[in-house]
């Protein structure tokens, strides 16, 4: 998962503040358990936590690049689909690279494109980059908004994180509740406004978005927009689309350094990644796909069939099972532990979401996470 804290001021010097921003990183501990690091200098500070997927050695971060027209420091949570096709241009560009890590492509495909950087690349991804030739920091958000990036703006000082938990390790933010965020929360919860967070003077850097932060300020930017057009295709050629675009999606994010699974509920979207995950692992000589489902206590004995579900979820993971030949594993967790894992759940999500759903996946995860680091689910 990883995650990245960080804060920058152009009016003071900030690299005497090593202990904020270690306390800041700590919080994150649970995003990226497996290695830290930092980035301090006169304006800036950043500070990341890493959950090894690709590359372990060459991947470590902040990740840095000198060159005779400046420095380049990047902090990165996500993962670029279109990495060997960014690393060839740049390559031929002039590039070389030192490891095959997406962070490494990701930081000199900005060095080289600067802020149309956005504009190539596929993937899901939250980053901030120090740009000591400019004297700036550039961040930016995937296009639909997967990968998290909180913010805010104090006494000079643009404070920013992957979670906004950390935010509050900063001295002098308050968590502070005004109407907007209380209209947040009871009006449209657990959804939100884009942009916005149930806290004053926290923000989201909205999906598709990149921004600066100078001397100047503060500037934000859209990069892209989701755009409604007729549809003329015919059905055979719609198909035909949809199954390429599921496949080149699905199998461009098994890429990993790292055991990887597929959550399966049986249902529609987990059955097709269940699918297309499988069909991958036997096309390429690997071990059947592991694929995991969750369950409860008596749910077979308490299930009542209605309109809406006419079979329990276990019918339906067996006929995919069986389909797919995969490794499945089944997870049951009982009402209790749903209960004692409501209060952690709301804490991983900063705020309070969907109850029992909430506590039932972070139940799920902490136990597949046991045996595989990475898993695919919609």
């Amino acid at each position: 998962m990883c995650g990245f804290v960080g804060f920058a001021n152009f009016n003071e010097k900030i690299s005497n503040k090593e202990e904020i921003l270690k306390n800041m990183n700590d919080t994150l501990s649970k995003r990226g358990p497996d290695e830290e690091g930092y980035y301090i200098n006169d304006f800036l500070g950043f500070g990341h936590k890493r959950l090894i997927v690709i590359d372990p050695e060459g991947g470590k971060q902040p990740m840095k690049e000198t060159y005779s027209f400046g420095e380049f420091v990047i902090c990165y949570n996500g993962q670029i689909y279109n990495t060997k096709e960014l690393r060839k241009d740049l390559e031929e560009n002039g590039f070389d690279f030192s490891s095959h890590s997406d962070t490494e492509v990701l930081l000199k495909a900005y060095i080289h494109y600067g802020e149309n950087v956005v504009k190539h690349l596929n993937g899901i991804f939250a980053f901030a980059i120090w740009d000591s030739k400019k004297q700036e920091l550039f961040f930016a958000r995937d296009h639909f908004g997967v990968k998290p990036f909180f913010y805010t703006y104090t006494n000079n000082t643009f404070i920013f994180a992957s979670e906004i938990k950390a935010i509050f390790k900063y001295p002098g933010i308050e968590k502070v509740l005004d109407n907007q965020g209380i209209s947040e929360l009871f009006g449209i919860g657990p959804a939100h406004t884009p942009g916005t967070t149930i806290f004053k003077d926290i923000y989201e850097l909205k999906p598709a978005h990149f921004g600066v932060f100078n001397r100047s300020g503060i500037h934000l930017h859209e990069y892209w927009k989701l755009v409604s057009k007729e549809h003329k295709d015919s059905l055979g050629v719609t198909c035909d689309k949809i199954k390429y675009l599921l496949q080149d999606s699905i199998t461009s994010q098994l890429v990993s350094d790292v055991p990887i699974c597929t959550f399966l509920s049986g249902g529609l979207d987990s059955s097709i990644i269940s699918k297309f995950a499988s069909d991958y692992c036997k096309a390429n000589g690997l071990p059947p796909l592991d694929t995991y489902s969750i369950d409860y206590v008596d749910n077979d004995k308490n299930f009542v069939k209605s309109d809406f579900q006419p079979n329990s979820d276990n019918y339906y993971i067996d006929i995919m099972n069986k389909h797919l030949y995969s490794n499945h594993h089944k997870i049951v967790i009982d009402t209790p532990e749903l209960a004692d894992s409501l209060e952690d759940a709301m804490i991983a999500r900063d705020m309070p979401g969907m109850a029992d759903v909430d506590s039932s996946l972070l139940l799920f995860c902490k136990y597949v996470k046991k045996e595989k680091t990475v898993t695919l689910t919609r």
